[in-house]
């Protein structure tokens, strides 16, 4: 709105003068209307309420009723102790990862300037930016954060740099005087507009507060942030899935063990207490925390390759990515200006070939350097970035406008203007001056009436002129930006524009483009390679954005290319229908960026955004994954991405997602290890009291072996070493089940583990029963059924850690692998058993648990029992694969 209007009407509609400004008693209705220039959010969470939306979890749910159960019916508080603080470790872990809430609106807030210049009363005053009211006549010049959204009424030559909110890498020359009439015109060509907390790098301009607060375009992009809803990312679907399955799976089999045992004749009290340790058993109690512990330190192994997660879970999300929508300026390019190509002496060549030596070379690139405004050292660069690229390429060729400057002062020149699109500069050469002119190449002919070509001056005939357009027109379609360079000689320094911007001699040309990053092309086609496809969005024109995309091999064909405005043509269905076969998005806005992030997940794709502007933050935020840079990138865009990378590489995108495949495949690992565990406890109990007997377990061996014996080997499963090998694999399908290509495993051992215990209970009641003493009526010889008990226990445990081995992989034998390869699992394993022994042979402790110490010959048993699984599962290996 308002760049479609003419600078009288706005002034109008604001009920504001040119040159007075507001009144004190226009600011004070307007603030009142309005309200302060700053950016506003919802209120956040208290950290009461998130802990307690942690507890909002069946699985929870559950457990807090066995524990309410235990302590009113079996008066078995050890059993209730357990179990709250296995809740209260889950939701104080979730807690802690949910509190580090995203600061996106924060930085957003701290970027806006703190001082900015209006007219009020007709006077010039500095007032801190929140003041800022529409209607405020706005003063602009280089140097100047924009305070707000402004209208131009005036402007001199003004240049603003927008690449952090278009992503567009040059600045945009600004024009008050412009009226557009496109009412579809993207951000990036509205340039007779100014946009809150983009940056005047050049000339002046005054312009009218058309829009403060969270009516500026950067305000809309914090709406879009501040609305944006947190998506579970496909582990936590996975898990919330499991979850729900998990537990309605107790509540099934514990109404079934109750009426099997109400219709046996056993007990309601003892009912009850069956029931809940089958709701234990059904429940891995440290799944949560395993999960937690597994993805943080993946998260410490990541910081090392150069990525800071900001949420754990963006991890193992990383592993199923299969769409990288990755910003141009900055991310796939270096975000600076560089001359590449330059044409003197009817030739053509790479900028790193320049010869100084030649004295038509060497004059292009005195005339680039001393009509130049920008510095640029070791220590800072300032200035236009077309400029700082000129005088990076003297630099590299050893000539430095320092050194140039004292070698050939400027005594004069003409200031660049954005209707000529021409600087002049004139410069003392001894005895005599040299007028430099450098700008736009078919600005900059029209005034030349010689070429300097071999050494030689000579006249600029059309053949000649042709050659230097054609020159221009290659260089323009690989996407460089061309300057011309021209002299003259003059025996004053005193003159105007009419002297000296004529009767020029026609040096030669130069090509500058932001490049794309070195290292981005060998992780794009690593990328392709893993079934991971690259696109590209920038707020550059088409042309630029494809000859980049297609040096990267992004993209070869044009017509894999759409713009913004087309974009505009398209409804959102209309976009997800044709986004499979578009590689590059050019000249977009924010919005846009969302529809296209949006789109790819509507094909039901995993998709990462990368970026560092505040234009990217909004998609960064609304991808399954959001990257920000590390280094160049702002504050907004860190905050609302879930991993930062330290080095701005794109090629650490490619390390992080072979970490996160890796660690995906380690957390399932070890969920499929302690589902399977589970599975056993509930074979156990439940085929032992369908057939009538006594509980084999009691809940606290139950909890024990959940919390203890299984969750050091899982954890040590989730740092299992990673598959080399695993980049050369497609994504995996995010719509797969957690348990593709483990069903058998998980089945076969939950049973043959289940089996096991219930012949190691068998054979403590047989050896320990008194005469008479049988499996249904063990019960009433105590010291028998401890005994049976303390067996089954002891062979659970056992039989659930040396299965640990077999979970390094379903297909790949143990000692293929490396049984001593992961020796942080051979001490999960040894650690479990020395803790199983004290709390068999320290009394309090085994006073709690209700075991008692095992003789030699049990021993013999328990672990000729436990060895079984390792021995069963290698020759399976041999014959049977995973379906």
């Amino acid at each position: 709105m308002f760049f479609n209007d003419s600078r009288e009407n706005v002034l109008t509609h604001f009920n504001t003068n040119e040159t007075t400004g507001l009144t004190t008693d226009q600011v004070k209705k307007l603030q009142e209307k309005y309200g302060l220039n700053k950016l506003a959010g919802k209120k956040r969470k208290t950290k009461l309420q998130i802990f307690i939306s942690q507890l909002n979890d069946i699985l929870i749910y559950i457990l807090i009723v066995a524990a309410i159960l235990s302590v009113v019916v079996g008066k078995e508080f050890s059993d209730a102790i357990i179990i709250g603080i296995v809740i209260l470790i889950n939701a104080t872990v979730g807690m802690i990862q949910e509190a580090k809430a995203e600061q996106a609106l924060d930085a957003l807030k701290q970027m806006s300037t703190p001082k900015a210049i209006v007219k009020r009363n007709g006077e010039l005053v500095e007032i801190p930016s929140e003041e800022v009211v529409p209607g405020d006549i706005v003063i602009i010049d280089a140097g100047r954060f924009i305070p707000c959204d402004i209208r131009l009424i005036d402007s001199a030559n003004l240049k603003v740099e927008e690449s952090a909110l278009t992503g567009e890498s040059v600045p945009v020359d600004k024009d008050a005087a412009l009226v557009i009439e496109d009412e579809k015109v993207s951000l990036g060509d509205k340039k007779n507009m100014l946009f809150m907390s983009t940056l005047a790098t050049y000339g002046r301009g005054t312009g009218v507060a058309v829009a403060t607060g969270m009516g500026t375009e950067i305000g809309k992009i914090a709406k879009m942030l501040d609305d944006g809803e947190n998506e579970l990312t496909p582990l936590q679907k996975k898990l919330e899935e499991l979850g729900k399955v998990l537990g309605i799976m107790a509540i099934g089999i514990c109404v079934v063990m109750f009426i099997v045992g109400i219709l046996q004749g056993r007990q309601i009290t003892d009912m009850f207490m069956i029931s809940i340790s089958l709701a234990v058993a059904a429940i891995p109690e440290g799944l949560a925390a395993i999960v937690t512990i597994v993805l943080a330190l993946g998260v410490q192994r990541m910081i090392k390759k150069n990525a800071i997660i900001r949420k754990l879970p963006s991890v193992e999300t990383l592993g199923s990515v299969n769409i990288i929508c990755s910003d141009k300026t900055g991310t796939l390019t270096q975000n600076k200006m560089t001359v590449v190509k330059y044409y003197v002496n009817n030739e053509l060549k790479s900028a790193e070939n320049l010869n100084i030596n030649n004295a038509g070379e060497k004059l292009l690139l005195d005339n680039i350097v001393l009509c130049n405004d920008a510095t640029s050292t070791e220590k800072s660069k300032t200035g236009d970035p077309t400029e700082i690229a000129l005088l990076d390429l003297g630099n590299m060729h050893k000539v430095y406008k320092e050194d140039l400057d004292k070698a050939h002062i400027r005594v004069n020149e003409v200031p660049f203007d954005s209707d000529r699109k021409l600087m002049t500069t004139v410069n003392k050469y001894e005895d005599t001056y040299y007028v430099m002119t450098k700008g736009a190449t078919d600005n900059l002919l029209t005034l030349c009436n010689f070429a300097y070509i071999n050494d030689e001056i000579v006249p600029l005939t059309e053949e000649i002129k042709d050659k230097f357009m054609n020159a221009a027109t290659e260089m323009s379609n690989s996407a460089l930006r061309v300057l011309g360079s021209a002299y003259k000689t003059v025996k004053t320094a005193d003159g105007d524009i009419d002297i000296f911007e004529n009767n020029l001699i026609f040096i030669g040309l130069v090509g500058m483009i932001d490049p794309p990053r070195l290292e981005v092309k060998d992780s794009i086609t690593t990328c392709k390679n893993s079934g991971i496809t690259t696109v590209m969005i920038t707020g550059d024109h088409k042309n630029t954005a494809f000859a980049i995309a297609k040096e990267l091999s992004i993209a070869n064909d044009i017509n894999q290319v759409i713009s913004g405005p087309d974009l505009d043509e398209m409804s959102d269905e209309e976009l997800s229908a044709n986004c499979d076969h578009l590689r590059v998005f050019a000249r977009v806005s924010p919005e846009h960026k969302v529809r296209i992030v949006k789109a790819f997940k509507s094909k039901g794709n995993i998709v990462s955004m990368t970026g560092d502007g505040v234009n990217d933050a909004p998609s960064l935020k609304a991808a399954d994954i959001g990257v920000a840079m590390g280094i160049t990138g702002t504050d907004v865009a860190k905050g609302a991405s879930d991993m930062v990378l330290t080095d701005d590489n794109f090629s650490t995108i490619v390390s992080a997602i072979e970490e996160g495949r890796n660690i995906f495949s380690n957390i399932k690992k070890a969920v499929v290890f302690l589902i399977s565990c589970n599975a056993g406890e509930i074979v156990t109990l439940f085929f032992g009291i369908l057939f009538g007997w006594a509980a084999p377990l009691n809940a606290t061996h139950i909890l024990w072996v959940n919390l203890i014996t299984d969750s050091f080997p899982a954890l040590a499963l989730g740092v299992d070493p990673g598959d080399p090998d695993v980049m050369k694999n497609k994504p995996r399908n995010p719509k797969d089940s957690l348990f593709k290509g483990s069903i058998f495993t998980l089945v076969f051992n939950g049973v043959l583990i289940g089996v096991l215990t219930l012949i190691g209970f068998i054979y403590g009641v047989m050896k320990y029963g008194a005469v008479g003493v049988t499996l249904t009526n063990v019960v009433n010889n105590p010291e028998a059924l401890m005994h049976a008990q303390t067996i089954a226990f002891v062979v659970l445990s056992g039989t659930q850690l040396v299965h640990a081995l077999n979970m390094r992989s379903t297909t790949k034998s143990i000692f293929k692998i490396g049984l001593f390869s992961n020796m942080y699992l051979i001490g999960a394993i040894l650690l479990g058993f020395i803790l199983q022994l004290a709390v068999m042979y320290i009394p309090p402790i085994a006073t709690m648990f209700n075991v008692i110490p095992l003789t030699l010959g049990d021993w013999g048993i328990v672990l000729s029992l436990s060895i079984i699984p390792l021995a069963v599962n290698e020759l399976r290996k041999l014959f049977i694969k995973d379906k």
